[in-house]
């Protein structure tokens, strides 16, 4: 008599295979955690930014987004709540020095027709870096680094 079906040994070598796939998957999630969260803030940042850019064209007027880099905060145009980054994150700055109000403290201003004072946040995190520019001619938004 023929019997169809799978013998006890080939049951228990798939299971151990899924084990071993399911044991060494997150490994591999948790390696890529701090990539992760570095672009989520570099998106979170270039969104703030890209947010004070339409404000200001929007409204006719020029608008600020200001950032603390020692604090790990910016606020993205008046009116608009405060936002925190991840606390692990380091956090630069470079505006044009009439935007500088400290050495922790800057701005990067936008005018009506969309342009700019232009200028750079760095993002760095366990040996990852990214960096959202803003260009001063046109004001658009770019990210570089994990993700972009």
């Amino acid at each position: 008599m023929n019997a169809r079906g799978f013998t006890l040994l080939e049951l228990l070598v798939v299971m151990a295979i899924i084990g071993l796939v399911l044991a060494v998957i997150p490994g591999f999630l948790i390696r890529d955690q701090p990539a992760l969260e570095l672009e989520r803030a570099a998106r979170q940042v270039g969104d703030g930014l890209r947010q004070t850019r339409s404000d200001a064209m929007v409204s006719n007027r020029e608008r600020v987004f200001a950032i603390d880099v020692e604090a790990r905060t910016f606020r993205p145009g008046q009116g608009h709540p405060l936002q925190q980054l991840e606390p692990g994150l380091e956090v630069g700055l470079l505006t044009a020095r009439g935007e500088l109000m400290n050495a922790q403290q800057g701005r990067i201003r936008f005018f009506p027709d969309g342009s700019s004072t232009g200028g750079r946040i760095t993002l760095q995190q366990g040996g990852l870096g990214a960096a959202v520019a803003v260009d001063w001619l046109t004001g658009m938004v770019t990210i570089d680094g994990p993700g972009a």
